[in-house]
């Protein structure tokens, strides 16, 4: 089976989104709630995020399309001027090593660049060695800083 991969930017919300965002929430933590209507609209409407969504368009004997994978791109500017974080990337289990992961991270950097972003971060955990070696592949550089978190 030959599985095609296109990759856009949520701008409406639907139950058929929702519905595939809470599908793949627990392969990104087992410690996320599932999405209201109401979350995936604020980031779907915000200015400032970018939902993309991986979609396989498998050959013509295989069915309809589906969704695969998404990240969302968050774009702000601070006083040193407009940066970007790409967050919450996954790719469902089933459609991992076919190249949707990149798709998804090469639309972002391309949204991020025409949004005027002056860099583009991103963390990943250690444990997710095919992440963070088509990341480096891509072009990222792991730099060596601390994040900090405090959870409220």
């Amino acid at each position: 089976m030959n599985k095609q991969i296109s990759v856009y930017e949520a701008r409406h919300t639907s139950e058929s989104l929702l519905v595939a965002i809470n599908r793949l929430l627990p392969q990104l933590s087992s410690s996320a709630p599932p999405m209201t209507f109401q979350e995936l609209e604020e980031i779907v409407t915000s200015p400032c995020t970018h939902l993309l969504v991986a979609q396989s368009g498998d050959d013509e004997t295989s069915g309809p399309p589906s969704i695969v994978g998404a990240l969302t791109l968050a774009v702000f500017t601070i006083p040193t001027g407009i940066r970007a974080w790409i967050e919450d990337v996954v790719v469902d289990e089933s459609a991992r090593g076919i190249g949707a992961g990149k798709l998804l991270v090469n639309e972002a950097l391309g949204l991020a660049g025409m949004l005027h972003a002056r860099t583009v971060d991103l963390t990943s955990r250690e444990s997710r060695v095919a992440a963070n070696a088509m990341y480096q592949a891509i072009g990222f550089e792991k730099r060596t800083t601390n994040v900090y978190r405090m959870a409220l």
